[in-house]
């Protein structure tokens, strides 16, 4: 029986028959009776792997021709007793005059991948050999833990390291697993594995401190609309008001007043005086003053019609805005301003 981590397979060897091609049929035993597993095969070999860990087994095989067979040769096989245990996996990271190395201890055939030998046995331990690359001498070490660091060794040092799984309570120990050379370093960085964990935690974190910090804003801001909702204007005036154009003509186009204030017509009559006619002479422009409304220009009754003695009637008018109506006319003021030139003396 070859058995590695519970991996089980009968093997046999071919008898020597001349008459032609043999087969055989292997079976074991459960509840007093045998069954069939492997049956009429040319193979030399049948996978036992399915039998329980625990518990004595009876396993049993004959050689078969045409009608004849050999007797039956029987065998007893306990797994958790009889199983090899197998290499374990191993890590090794090198930093400033230290190894850092992690262990895996082997799987379990026809079970789960996290189901591995360790889980099988109460006591389990690694045996590690470390050793220079190239010398002879070894150093053995014992770990209860899937992790262990050979520290104060020589920076710039290629050492190998190998490991085996070993059971204290039934003193037995496995095969070893491939050696595995790494130079040290001189340098005091951590393990990158030990970064990816510190990075990862600090994703992890951040992530659930923005989701906090989203949630509180969200809570936050339906309670302000809740408890004090704003005013807001309708959209196409939002788009009429943000149009620079429309804005500035709106502004001009309606300046604030009173509704109850009414606005009078004023006419300005004013009299240009005979000094300004002479000095004009023929030609002269009158002005006009500044303001809001219309201006005409009269001429007066019983003036001097020679030179620029046209008087100037200046009239300002300007319509309420009050339920679109115009205010009642009031009598015009009118100003007068009579000059009385001194004559000349003789």
């Amino acid at each position: 029986m070859k058995s590695v981590n519970f991996k089980n397979i009968l093997q046999w060897e071919l008898p020597a028959f001349p008459k032609g091609t043999l087969t055989f049929t292997a079976q074991y035993q459960s509840y007093r009776k045998f069954q069939d597993l492997c049956t009429s095969t040319a193979f030399t070999e049948c996978d036992f792997s399915s039998l329980s860990k625990y518990g004595d087994h009876t396993l049993r095989v004959r050689a078969e021709f045409a009608d004849e067979h050999s007797d039956w040769v029987n065998i007893t096989f306990c797994p958790v007793d009889d199983t090899m245990i197998g290499p374990p996996g191993m890590q090794v990271e090198a930093l400033a005059n230290s190894l850092h190395l992690r262990f895996l201890a082997p799987k379990i055939e026809n079970e789960p991948e996290t189901w591995t030998m360790r889980n099988i046995y109460n006591s389990w331990a690694y045996n590690v050999q470390y050793w220079k690359n190239g010398s002879d001498e070894k150093w053995p070490i014992t770990c209860q833990y899937d992790f262990e660091v050979l520290r104060d060794l020589e920076p710039w040092t290629t050492y190998c390291v190998r490991v085996q799984g070993f059971l204290p309570e039934r003193n037995k120990t496995g095969e070893w697993s491939k050696p595995v050379c790494e130079q040290t370093a001189n340098d005091d960085t951590a393990p990158s594995w030990t970064v990816a964990i510190v990075l990862a935690a600090s994703v992890c974190v951040a992530l659930l401190l923005l989701g906090c910090s989203a949630l509180l804003w969200c809570l936050y801001k339906r309670t302000k609309h809740v408890f004090s909702p704003r005013n807001c204007l309708p959209q196409h005036l939002k788009e009429f008001l943000g149009h620079p154009h429309h804005s500035t003509l709106l502004f001009f186009s309606f300046p604030p007043s009173d509704e109850n204030e009414v606005f009078d017509k004023l006419s300005v009559i004013t009299q240009v005086s005979e000094s300004s006619r002479q000095s004009s002479g023929n030609s002269c422009t009158p002005g006009t003053p500044s303001g809001q409304g219309s201006s005409e220009l009269v001429p007066k009754e019983g003036a001097n019609t020679q030179g620029c003695s046209t008087p100037l009637l200046l009239s300002l008018a300007t319509e309420g805005h009050q339920s679109g109506t115009p205010p009642e006319q009031t009598p015009n003021p009118e100003l007068s301003d009579s000059r009385t030139s001194k004559q000349p003396q003789s």
